[in-house]
């Protein structure tokens, strides 16, 4: 390759390559399926090799597509947060902005942090498991207080607390009148979330079913989660934090006995720090509660 790479025709590749689809991707990406077919053809001039095996079967990634599928995102990811930093740079009032999962209370940190910095303009952002890593990478966060498992590539992580977590049950299952449940209790429900969050489940349940995913759309919220519980249409673990957030009468929580606690912690980009990131590093020592691991 002799040339710059193209950051528009990565992300249309980006596009396709998660689609399998050329012509979805560029519904997807609001072009002509010509038009994205010609724009592929050309990266994969640029970088000298073949990203797509396209045949009556299908779309499908060579092993060079798939390596740049892993890679691209974070490219992507690095170039917005460019972008992003020279706009704030610009700006009169400085901003530092956090990201949080549901159930985290950050206000003690933010309150330190403005009696730190007066000036300082200080933002919320309310992350959810499938994006508390990419708001570090594209800079749409400062730091994030994040729930792990993570994927840590690229970002320094601190450690803050552990805390119990629950499993959300439909207020009429069977499994709602124990005190506490096993995981073993739980490994034929459809579980309504990545398994590889619940790797306990993931190790003893008797059919994974397509992941914990089959016949439910994505699922970014809390609030989403705790809908398909109340419907019946399955179950999920949650922080005990985060149960005690969003009660309602139609679903209950249950301790599991035989599940690691969750784990939070403070994590930033390991490329992009300030003194500002120091600081909110100390600050959010605040949020560790009293009887935390």
């Amino acid at each position: 390759m002799d040339q710059d790479l193209d950051l528009r025709r990565l992300r249309y590749f980006v596009a396709v390559a998660e689609e399998l689809h050329f012509g979805r991707a560029a519904g997807r990406l609001h072009i002509a399926q010509p038009a994205l077919s010609r724009q592929m053809r050309a990266l994969e001039d640029d970088l000298g090799v073949r990203l797509f095996r396209r045949d009556r079967r299908g779309t499908e990634l060579t092993a060079a597509g798939a390596q740049l599928l892993q890679d691209a995102p974070r490219l992507l990811a690095a170039s917005a947060a460019v972008a992003r930093a020279a706009v704030a740079a610009a700006a009169d009032t400085p901003t530092f902005t956090i990201g949080f999962m549901p159930g985290i209370t950050v206000t003690p940190a933010v309150r330190a942090m403005t009696g730190r910095h007066p000036g300082l303009e200080i933002r919320l952002l309310r992350t959810g498991w499938h994006d508390q890593a990419e708001v570090l990478h594209d800079g749409r966060a400062d730091v994030g207080i994040v729930r792990l498992p993570l994927d840590q590539r690229g970002l320094r992580v601190r450690p803050l607390f552990s805390e119990p977590r629950v499993v959300a049950l439909p207020a009429d299952h069977p499994l709602a009148r124990r005190p506490a449940v096993a995981v073993a209790d739980l490994a034929g429900e459809h579980l309504l979330q990545d398994p590889d969050a619940v790797p306990e489940w993931r190790d003893v349940a008797v059919e994974l079913r397509e992941g914990g995913r089959a016949g439910v759309p994505p699922i970014h919220s809390v609030e989403e989660k705790l809908e398909l519980v109340a419907a019946g249409a399955g179950v999920c673990v949650i922080p005990l934090s985060t149960a005690g957030f969003y009660t309602r009468a139609d679903v209950v929580v249950r301790p599991v006995t035989d599940i690691a606690p969750g784990r939070v912690c403070l994590a930033w980009s390991a490329g992009r720090s300030s003194s500002l990131t120091t600081d909110f590093a100390e600050a959010a020592e605040l949020l560790v509660p009293p009887e935390a691991d």
